[in-house]
C-alpha cells in the first residue's frame, strides 16, 4: 500500500530549514486538538474505574456506554435508536478506516466518493481497498457544499460527507442532507456523514443525517450511517469513545467485523466515556469558548463566524509562502490548504490558495496569535 504522508508531516518538511522568530512565544494552530484540560468529572470517572482493568472489554461495549451515546443522540437529535442501530468505537478514526475495508470486501471494483478538501483516512481508506475515488470538491463556487451529479453518483458503493465540514467550516440543512440519503436509497450506495464536529456550533444546532433520514421517511436508516465523537465535544481525545450508528443490517454484520479487529475500548475508558455523552452542560461551556475565539478572528481578521467548527479556512493567495513567512516571522504555524485536498481530474486543488487555522487554545493565547497573522497578511498587501 501506498500512503500519502500525512499534512503534519508535509508541514514539517516544508518548515524544516526555517527558524522561527524566537522574540515570539511558539503557536501552533495546525491541529484539531482542543487545548483545554478534560473536565474534572470525566477525570474522576476514569480514575473511580480503574479496577476494571481487570477484565476484558466486549466488542459491543459495555450498557452504560451504549445507553449514555442512545441518550445523546436522542437528546440533541430527537432521534430513538435501539441496540441494533448503535455501536460503540474506539474514536471514529479506526471506523473511517476498516468500516470502508469491511464494507468493500466483496466488491469486484469498489468505488468511493468523498468531500475534497478531506480528513485524510478516507484516502486511506480507499488505498487500502483499492477503491476508485471520486471527489466531492468542495470550493467558494459551490459555498463549500458538494455538487450532485447522479451520473457518477450512481457507481458509488460508498459516499462519505463530513458536515460540519472539516476545514471548509461548511454545514448541511436537513433538507440537503436528506437529498443525499433519497440518492443513497435510489443508487443502493451507503452513506455516511462524520460529525464530530457536530457539538462545535457557534449559534443554532447542526442537524444529523439520522434526522434527515427521518425527514425524508427513510425510518429504518437503510444505507444511512453516521459517526460521531467526544473528542472536540468533551476536550477528550485521549479518551478514544465514538460510534457508529444508523441500518441496523449493516451495522449486525460489521459488529462481527469488529469481533476480529481486537479494538473495544478499556473498560475504564468506557465509564469515563459514558459520564461526557451524558453530560451537556461542560461542552456549552467549550461552545462559549469557541464562539470567543471566532468573534476576536472577527475583530482581527475581519473573518465571517462559521456555523460550526473551530476551523478558519482563510484564503491568503500562495498559502505554502505564507504559511512559511508566518512561520519564520511571527512563529506561528497553520495548515496549508492544498495539504487536506487533492487535484481533481481538472488538476485543479480546491484547497490551494487557503490555510487551516485551528482556534482550539484560549482567546488571550488566540487573540495574540490572531495579530500576529493580521500582520503578516498586511506584509504581503
Amino acid at each position: 500500500m501506498n500512503f500519502e504522508p500525512y499534512p503534519f508531516e508535509k508541514l514539517t518538511n516544508l518548515l524544516e530549514n526555517i527558524e522561527a522568530n524566537q522574540s515570539y512565544s511558539p503557536s501552533i494552530l495546525t491541529i484539531g486538538e482542543p487545548q483545554f484540560e478534560t473536565p474534572d468529572f470525566i477525570q474522576e470517572s476514569l480514575s473511580k474505574n480503574t479496577a476494571l482493568l481487570k477484565k476484558y472489554p466486549k466488542t459491543t461495549g459495555e450498557a452504560v456506554l451504549r445507553e449514555a451515546q442512545r441518550s445523546f443522540i436522542s437528546k440533541r437529535f430527537c432521534v430513538d435508536l435501539d441496540d441494533t442501530q448503535i455501536i460503540p468505537t474506539f474514536g471514529t478514526r479506526e471506523v473511517l478506516f476498516n468500516f470502508p475495508q469491511f464494507l468493500l470486501f466483496n466488491k469486484k471494483n469498489p468505488v468511493i466518493a468523498y468531500t475534497n478538501p478531506f480528513y485524510q483516512i478516507y484516502e486511506g481508506a480507499a488505498i487500502a481497498t483499492r477503491a476508485k475515488v471520486l471527489h466531492l470538491n468542495l470550493s467558494e463556487k459551490n459555498n463549500f457544499k458538494p455538487e450532485i451529479n447522479e451520473e457518477k453518483l450512481r457507481t458509488c458503493d460508498l459516499v462519505i460527507l463530513n458536515f460540519p465540514n472539516n476545514p471548509t467550516t461548511a454545514t448541511l440543512s436537513v433538507e440537503e442532507l436528506g437529498e443525499w440519503v433519497k440518492l443513497a436509497l435510489k443508487y443502493d450506495f451507503v452513506l455516511l456523514n462524520d460529525e464530530c464536529y457536530s457539538e462545535i456550533y457557534t449559534d443554532k444546532p447542526i442537524p444529523s443525517l439520522l434526522e434527515a433520514a427521518l425527514h425524508v421517511k427513510n425510518e429504518t436508516f437503510k444505507n444511512v450511517l453516521v459517526i460521531n465523537s467526544i473528542s472536540k465535544r468533551s476536550s477528550a481525545p485521549g479518551l478514544r469513545s465514538g460510534f457508529i450508528a444508523g441500518d441496523a443490517q449493516i451495522l449486525k454484520e460489521y459488529m462481527k467485523y469488529r469481533t476480529y479487529v481486537g479494538c473495544a475500548s478499556p473498560l475504564p475508558l468506557q465509564y469515563a466515556a459514558a459520564a461526557a455523552w451524558n453530560d451537556e452542560e461542560h461542552v456549552a461551556k467549550a461552545r462559549a469558548v469557541y464562539k470567543e475565539n471566532f468573534q476576536l478572528a472577527k475583530e482581527i481578521l475581519k473573518t465571517k463566524i462559521p456555523d460550526a467548527t473551530f476551523y478558519l479556512w482563510l484564503h491568503v493567495g500562495d498559502a505554502l509562502e505564507f504559511t512559511k513567512r508566518l512561520y519564520k516571522n511571527y512563529n506561528v504555524k497553520v495548515l496549508p490548504g492544498e495539504y487536506l485536498a487533492r487535484e481533481d481530474a481538472k488538476g485543479e486543488n480546491p484547497g490551494k490558495g487557503f490555510i487551516r487555522i485551528a482556534l482550539v487554545e484560549s482567546p488571550q493565547r488566540t487573540k495574540d496569535a490572531l495579530i500576529r497573522i493580521k500582520e503578516c497578511l498586511n506584509e504581503q498587501n
